[in-house]
């Protein structure tokens, strides 16, 4: 090859680019709504609900002591500190966005064709909007909805993913909703559930 020849490289194809070139609002990026909300249910607990879950952490660990399970008793010390700083630690805001191409939670992206569909549904005593994922992981996305009525994200959502209005619980709702109502940790959970 001589360094005087030209380099001859193929033309763009037509079909490639945007019909009107200059004209790019076809291709942007639209936020349909937006909001800033705290990063998961949060719900400030009372001194006796942390004395409930140590009086049955004491129990639980003597009787794993008696079996000489002490790896599952340090697997216990994890989950109750685990329970103690979710519970007294805040969440801090997030911004999550609805866009033209998907959901923007902080720093992450999912496209439509990642999602499924979605419902709402109360948890810990806040506004949340449940949408199913595709794969995997991580299978569901829960947004806290803060300030912003269900029925405006419902109307936003609904264009792109299916809605359910009604979610078939699971064996491990019924469980857990079951040990809440007649097993309460502290007295305002049991008020709450009535």
């Amino acid at each position: 090859m001589d360094h005087n020849e030209e380099l001859l490289l193929p033309a763009p194809h037509e079909e490639l680019l945007p019909a009107h070139a200059g004209n790019t609002s076809q291709y942007a990026l639209k936020t349909l709504i937006s909001w800033s909300a705290p990063g998961r249910p949060f719900q400030k607990r009372n001194k006796e609900y942390f004395f409930n879950i140590l009086i049955i952490m004491l129990l639980v660990e003597v009787i794993l002591f008696l079996f000489s399970q002490y790896i599952l008793m340090v697997l216990v010390l994890s989950l109750v500190f685990l329970t103690y700083a979710l519970n007294t630690v805040a969440p801090h805001d997030f911004l999550y966005k609805v866009t033209s191409e998907g959901i923007q939670v902080e720093d992450h992206f999912f496209l439509w064709q990642e999602l499924y569909d979605f419902y709402l549904k109360k948890q810990g005593g806040v506004d949340v909007v449940v949408i199913g994922t595709k794969m995997w992981y991580p299978g569901e996305l829960i947004l806290v909805l803060g300030e912003l009525h269900p029925e405006q994200i419902r109307d936003v959502l609904i264009q792109f993913l299916p809605y359910r209005e009604y979610v078939k619980p699971t064996f491990m709702d019924k469980s857990a909703h079951w040990m809440e109502k007649n097993f309460p940790l502290d007295r305002s959970s049991n008020s709450s559930t009535k």
